[in-house]
């Protein structure tokens, strides 16, 4: 299968562009110093993205608005259907490349202050496109809680 190493791994040279994983959620919150920083507390779309050294506001902004119109929601609506809301959290291990050793590489992740004004791109492209976003904190240890509905879980790269 093209993609596939010969161990069932997906090979990561081929994936340097902004990832996401969204997961299709009842609710969701993110807690930082044991305080909650942002929530959704109805169903919704929560969004992990990770950062690569290439990506750029276009990147970004077509991210945005795949996420907008992503047809995942029960009945198969988008959150441009139903006004749904969104939790954006920035996670550079999703740009990890695991294939050698037991130790991941984050090289592939673009460092803090070309990643951060990036995932706000695509908060700011998703509050133009009209959706509700409620963030985490950037470079935080964060906890986040979530209750996947379905479960509906996907992984997105552009």
């Amino acid at each position: 299968m093209a993609g596939l190493t010969e161990f069932g791994l997906v090979n990561n040279s081929s994936l340097r562009s902004v990832r996401a994983v969204v997961q299709r959620v009842s609710q969701a919150a993110v807690t930082v110093d044991q305080r909650v920083v942002a929530a959704i507390g109805e169903p919704g779309l929560l969004v992990f993205v990770g950062v690569s050294h290439e990506d750029t506001p276009e990147t970004a902004a077509k991210l945005a608005a795949k996420l907008w119109g992503l047809r995942i929601l029960r009945g198969e609506f988008s959150c441009s259907d139903t006004a749904a809301p969104l939790l954006v959290i920035s996670q550079f291990t999703l740009c990890a490349d695991t294939r050698k050793g037991r130790r991941p590489s984050w090289q592939g992740a673009a460092p803090g202050p070309v990643a951060e004004p990036l995932v706000a791109a695509v908060v700011s492209s998703l509050r133009d496109l009209g959706a509700h976003v409620e963030t985490g904190v950037f470079g935080a240890n964060m906890k986040v809680s979530l209750i996947n509905d379905g479960p509906v879980t996907l992984i997105l790269e552009m």
